[in-house]
């Protein structure tokens, strides 16, 4: 495993991060295999944990506290989200207010059971969200030694370009992919600017190898609906790039983690699975090279029309 700084944090991260959220959160999800999982990923030498108050109806950040229980927290990057919460019946409420991301930091670190938050990451916020005040509550929490790094998680690119005006924040995460190339500039700004950059959906969330097509297992499944209800765009543009799950000597998650990993201003990469052999084989995409003329394939994908 390679590692990379986070921006100007003074934090060093695994290239490759362990999601921990949707389907690995849920209760239908064994708690000895989810546990293993994060153990799993620890000695194979990730240190970056990413989860949110929100994730996996709010049974996420408890379950990574228990996995992470007698482990050694001071060499991990344990990273959250705050700004959402589980509303009930699978709705997610908002509260960007500076009382409720104090309350849900606080709470988030009883869950984790830590003393202090690597990353606390607003979640989604909207850019009339990020407040004077607000963010004065998180350099207070930075301040009071409860977190030492905040940032923004937003897939929206205005959200993400006025983050990186903020000086009080210090990372951002978004959509990173073979299907999101776009996004590359404003990394550029991102990193330019000594934020650090976190990676989200560095998969595609499978749509390359059309894993909605795939079903295997009860999590199978659950993906390949959301992915239908929720990015029918995605899974049909993922099509263009079957070829990486054709190559020789390189699977395609590994393909399209070197991909994102190429871009030296990517701190780190934040796969999700339920699988063990999946996260061996995303953690082995470390430090791998994409072949010039794959790399210009993907180039080429890109640019196909619809």
């Amino acid at each position: 495993m390679l590692y990379r700084p986070l921006g100007a944090t003074g934090l060093t991260v695994s290239e490759i991060g362990f999601g921990c959220a949707g389907f690995w959160g849920k209760p239908g999800f064994a708690e000895r295999e989810a546990l293993g999982l994060v153990h799993a990923a620890i000695d194979l030498g990730v240190t970056l944990f990413d989860t949110g108050a929100s994730y996996s109806g709010g049974e996420a950040e408890p379950r990574l506290g228990r996995a992470l229980k007698g482990r050694d927290v001071a060499k991990l990057a344990v990273a959250t989200k705050a700004g959402t919460y589980p509303a009930g019946g699978g709705r997610v409420g908002r509260d960007f207010s500076p009382a409720a991301i104090r309350a849900s930091a606080e709470r988030s670190l009883r869950n984790l059971g830590l003393e202090s938050l690597s990353l606390l990451q607003l979640h989604g916020p909207a850019v009339g969200e990020l407040t004077d005040e607000l963010l004065a509550a998180l350099a207070g929490l930075k301040a009071e030694g409860l977190v030492r790094a905040v940032g923004v998680n937003s897939f929206d690119p205005a959200v993400i370009d006025h983050a990186i005006s903020l000086s009080g924040i210090d990372a951002v995460m978004i959509d990173y992919n073979v299907l999101r190339p776009e996004r590359a500039p404003l990394i550029a700004r991102a990193a330019a600017a000594g934020k650090g950059v976190l990676a989200g959906m560095p998969l595609a969330m499978g749509h390359t190898g059309l894993k909605v097509a795939s079903l295997k297992g009860p999590q199978d499944l659950w993906y390949a609906a959301r992915g239908l209800m929720r990015h029918r765009a995605e899974v049909r543009a993922g099509a263009r790039f079957g070829f990486l799950h054709r190559l020789d000597g390189i699977t395609g998650s590994q393909a399209a983690l070197a991909y994102v990993l190429a871009n030296a201003d990517v701190s780190a990469a934040v796969i999700g699975t339920t699988r063990l052999a999946h996260l061996k084989e995303d953690v082995a995409a470390s430090g791998l090279r994409l072949p010039p003329a794959v790399a210009a394939r993907i180039v080429e994908a890109q640019a196909e029309p619809g």
